[in-house]
């Protein structure tokens, strides 16, 4: 497989775990003439409310003018994700002249094999999440998990904390539990022919004994064992490390902008 195989991958298996995060917490997808919007189940314009162009036929000036009536009519901010492979300059150009912030730049990393499986060290434990009991817990662990990046805690209960989110044919999670108590998580959705990996997370004080690295491996364990032949991620600053320690090699990178207010509602 060729790198610009691996690089249309992860465009589509990005897009696709977005539609899917979004329709499945509740949120809206529009998916036309070559532009992606998602509006997530919370106001939160960071990631949770987002457009991606899909075709290169569409201006820059265009998607932004067509993003920010999707979202100024719901009355929410919203994050331009751009494709670091793709001709987007006059995407990014005009999310700046409209006054998006630059605000992230995620590598999307591969890994091209299966990881040798892994006991939970003393006092951890691995289950899949398969209730609404677990999938509140989940919800509950990624709001914690991500405040450290400046994410409201609700945000998590709102995005994952349902079991439609994280439980399906092609879609698993599991949670990390510590002395019996849900610290960590990950989650794994499979599209076209590979297994994306999603909301790694620990919780502050359970961090430093390795359970994002435990989680990332089985969740990633379990997208081979479905089917997949490849996974792939979207890293963040704290992830990225872990990741490429892991095996995991980057193929290109999707910085993002980010519009904080909503724009007027047309």
């Amino acid at each position: 497989m060729t790198n610009a195989d691996l690089v249309e991958l992860s465009d589509l298996a990005f897009a696709e775990a977005n539609r899917e995060l979004a329709r499945r917490a509740g949120g809206a997808v529009h998916d036309e003439d070559g532009l992606l919007l998602l509006a997530g189940a919370t106001d939160l314009p960071v990631l949770f409310n987002a457009a991606m162009r899909t075709e290169r036929g569409l201006s820059g000036r265009e998607a932004i003018a067509r993003a920010d009536r999707f979202f100024g009519e719901r009355r929410r901010g919203y994050s331009v994700l751009l494709r670091a492979h793709a001709p987007d300059d006059d995407l990014r150009a005009a999310a700046s002249d409209a006054g998006l912030t630059p605000f992230g730049d995620m590598p999307a990393m591969f890994l091209d094999h299966r990881l040798a499986d892994v006991a939970p060290p003393p006092g951890v434990a691995l289950r899949v999440v398969e209730g609404d009991e677990d999938a509140a817990e989940f919800g509950r662990v990624m709001g914690e998990a991500y405040a450290t990046y400046g994410m409201p805690v609700e945000c998590g209960i709102a995005g994952v904390g349902r079991l439609a989110v994280l439980r399906a044919p092609h879609i698993r999670a599991l949670l990390a539990l510590v002395d019996g108590r849900p610290a960590g998580g990950a989650m794994v959705i499979l599209s076209h022919g590979i297994a994306g990996i999603y909301w790694v997370g620990t919780v502050p004080e359970a961090r430093g004994r390795g359970l994002a690295e435990l989680c990332t491996r089985a969740v990633g364990n379990v997208g081979f064992d479905l089917g997949a032949r490849l996974v792939t991620l979207q890293a963040s600053v704290m992830g990225e490390p872990i990741y490429r320690r892991m095996g995991y090699f980057e193929v290109t990178r999707y910085p993002y902008l980010v519009r904080f207010e909503a724009p007027p509602a047309c």
